[in-house]
């Protein structure tokens, strides 16, 4: 590999800051989030969005909470211009969302971007030039100087532009493209130069927005460049300083979370990282890893799929399965030693809320392998848990209880569990909820009634106190036979009565409970015997307690006998 064609980002870009506190700073606070996913995350698509889809990303970031939204680059194509026309004629930015448009540091454009606001009361403009060195040689072709000279005609030309509509509300920004690889001392002067122009007050601020429009080197590099123009921008107090990070070394997240440490007060991104190349920064994933350190991300996220599902349709591109927080198994565990730890933490935590007499969404969550609990963002329980090879026997057991009631014994998981790594093994996918408990059906309650071994009559009952006899009729080596038992209990007694027909059996363990709630609710029997030698593990399932311990113990009798 040629690697000596890169250099590092120190020999790229002066890196002024030697005395950096970020490091020793805490997030506790969400920054302003600015979704551009309308015209930054609009440009990266293959098939750029309509109108009709527009409006409908439109109106999920205004119901997800975000007040400032990038709408477009009006000047960058007809469509862009006619959505934000759409806005404006249309009554649709509620009075406390302001609308920001972008445009190019040209004359031209400035006014076909001022002429699609028009009738928007809140509008932000957001102007950008290109301002680092191989972009001023390369793209611009002009000096330092020039690039200078450019950016502040642009500005005063625009200022002059927004004065022509005095009634209306009209804020600027400025992004210096490619900021992480221009020279520091070079992006102080023009923005300071356009505070001081552009008049900005505390209660009128600007925005300077630093893009790192192509990371190059290591998030603290970012963030030592944040804090040095925090540090030296003039009026602080008149300047909304943001970040602006994509996702070349795919660090775009740490990027964004390291500047605000070094002093962003704002964030632009899209809300799953889409974008140009490897994407904008995913403002998802950063208010959401806010959340999970009990920060409020100020967003509302308690329905995120149904926020993926409108951004899928916006951009007709499909969120990942693996994707931080929303995609479809970023809560799901196929590992036993996860499902283990999980459904052990799911239930310490229930138990606490009951406990505390306080609902278990509102108690603290300390639940393993699970940074946030799935149901603050809509996402359901059926998720955490899923059942492959890989699987193991607290996973299988989570998920009978959750979903059928059945709380299978600790001895009885480690049978039931290889059962189904057989069954995964062979066919190679996952088994639902369904499926599992249709193989615990089969393995378990089926051999009573199907085996070589069956009752086809029985009753019993106490003869003396602590004495009961079992009577049957047995269906065993093809002929039916009546048999009598007796013992302490009724499946003392049955074991007695099996003894007629040639079958030794001897209980060695035995769980039951009822599957719901209410006099119908059906009961479970899990017994483990050791039948002629061999141990086996047998269930049943009926209404009656008794009829449900019998049908376990004749299940663990044909189990043993084909085993």
């Amino acid at each position: 590999m040629p690697h000596h064609r890169y250099r590092p980002a120190d020999e790229r870009v002066a890196l002024p800051l030697t005395d950096r506190t970020w490091p020793s700073r805490r997030l506790e606070r969400a920054p302003l989030w600015v979704p551009v996913d309308l015209r930054d995350g609009n440009q990266a698509l293959a098939e750029p969005m309509d109108t009709a889809r527009k409006r409908r990303m439109f109106d999920l970031l205004v119901a997800m909470g975000f007040k400032e939204i990038e709408v477009g680059y009006p000047s960058a194509s007809q469509t862009d211009f006619d959505f934000v026309r759409h806005l404006a004629d249309s009554g649709a930015v509620p009075d406390d969302v302001t609308v920001s448009v972008f445009t190019p540091a040209r004359r031209d454009l400035i006014d076909r971007t001022v002429a699609s606001v028009e009738g928007l009361p809140r509008v932000l403009v957001h102007l950008y030039t290109a301002t680092a060195p191989t972009w001023r040689d390369v793209v611009l072709g002009r000096s330092r100087a020039e690039v200078g000279e450019l950016i502040r005609g642009a500005a005063t030309y625009l200022m002059r532009r927004a004065e022509e509509r005095p009634g209306a509300d009209i804020r600027f920004q400025f992004s210096p493209e490619v900021f992480n690889l221009t020279e520091p001392d070079f992006v102080l002067e023009v923005c300071n130069g356009l505070t001081e122009l552009w008049e900005a007050s505390p209660d009128r601020p600007v925005i300077h927005n630093l893009p790192a429009t192509v990371e190059i080197a290591t998030p603290n590099v970012y963030a030592d460049q944040i804090e040095y123009m925090d540090r030296h921008l003039a009026r602080r107090d008149s300047v909304i300083l943001s970040v602006h990070p994509h996702n070349d070394r795919g660090t775009g997240v740490a990027c964004a979370e390291l500047a605000v440490l070094a002093g962003a007060q704002r964030v632009e991104g899209c809300l799953f990282g889409n974008g140009e190349r490897t994407g904008n920064v995913d403002l998802v994933t950063l208010a959401l890893n806010l959340y999970a350190q009990g920060v409020n991300p100020m967003i509302d996220f308690s329905d995120i799929d149904a926020v993926r599902e409108v951004v899928e349709y916006c951009n007709r591109l499909p969120i990942h399965p693996r994707h931080p927080y929303v995609g479809e198994l970023v809560h799901t565990a196929f590992s036993g030693t996860h499902q283990d730890a999980i459904s052990k933490g799911m239930a310490h935590h229930a138990k606490q809320a009951a406990d505390s007499g306080v609902p278990a969404e509102e108690i603290p969550w300390a639940v393993p392998y699970l940074p946030i609990d799935p149901g603050d963002i809509g996402r359901t329980y059926e998720e955490v848990i899923r059942i492959n090879s890989q699987s193991g026997k607290g996973g299988m057991a989570y998920l009978l209880q959750v979903h059928h009631g059945l709380d299978l014994p600790q001895a009885m998981r480690p049978d039931f569990s290889r059962v189904v790594q057989r069954v995964t093994d062979a066919t190679g996918r996952e088994l639902s909820h369904k499926e599992l408990l249709e193989l615990f059906r089969t393995t378990y309650i089926i051999p009573a009634e199907e085996g070589p071994v069956r009752l086809l009559s029985w009753s019993t009952s106490e003869t003396a106190p602590g004495e009961h006899r079992f009577t049957c009729t047995v269906h065993a080596d093809g002929r039916e036979r009546s048999c009598q038992g007796t013992g302490n209990g009724p499946l003392s007694a049955l074991t007695d009565a099996l003894r007629a027909v040639g079958v030794a059996v001897d209980i060695l363990s035995y769980a039951e409970h009822a599957t719901g709630t209410g006099p119908d609710s059906p009961a479970v029997a899990y017994i483990e015997c050791d039948v002629d030698g061999v141990t086996c593990w047998g269930a049943g399932w009926d209404t009656s307690v008794l009829s449900s311990t019998v049908h376990a113990v004749m299940s663990a009798v044909n189990r043993a006998g084909s085993a």
